[in-house]
């Protein structure tokens, strides 16, 4: 239920902040709550994906695309992520999430996402996501770029983010 508070949360108050690229970064603020904790007070590991999922919301929403996605009948899937853990969140701490768009192949978006607490990163992570189409089949990441009005070819990955894509496939 926590997140699902969340999320109407970020679907309003996205339509207020800035406005960001499809590409990012985006910027989303989220505080630590009681229901994010574990048994060592501080913010389970399964929190920290499920929060992501949130601020992608937000930078679709941010970017002008999520009411195009919606239109189109077109909707995101993680096809694998990736993170590691640096250091804790602890109750009603403030952090940010930073995500943003590496890069694409032929079939998904690479990103990533970052928490950081001021200056401190305390966790980063790497997510492959694609997209579908509610009558079924795949969606290519030029045609949500389009929809983005963003024409240009994919950035080089970094070698290490470009072998664990090649992974991923």
């Amino acid at each position: 239920m926590n997140l699902f508070i969340r999320l109407i949360l970020v679907s309003i108050l996205s339509r207020f902040r800035s406005k960001v690229s499809v590409l990012g970064p985006c910027m989303t603020p989220f505080r630590c709550s009681p229901s994010d904790l574990d048994v060592l007070r501080h913010m389970n590991n399964g929190t920290y994906l499920s929060i992501m999922d949130l601020a992608r919301v937000d930078l679709m929403i941010r970017a002008g695309l999520w009411a195009d996605l919606n239109k189109n009948g077109m909707y995101p899937v993680v096809v694998a992520e990736s993170i590691r853990f640096r250091k804790s969140l602890k109750l009603f701490e403030r952090f940010y999430i930073e995500t943003t768009v590496l890069g694409w192949d032929e079939k998904a978006f690479i990103l990533q996402q970052r928490f950081l607490r001021g200056a401190d990163v305390i966790a980063e992570a790497i997510v492959r996501a694609r997209f579908l189409r509610k009558a079924g089949g795949s969606v290519l990441p030029t045609e949500i770029l389009s929809l983005g009005k963003v024409d240009i070819t994919s950035p080089p990955l970094p070698p290490a983010i470009a072998a664990w894509n090649q992974n991923q496939i």
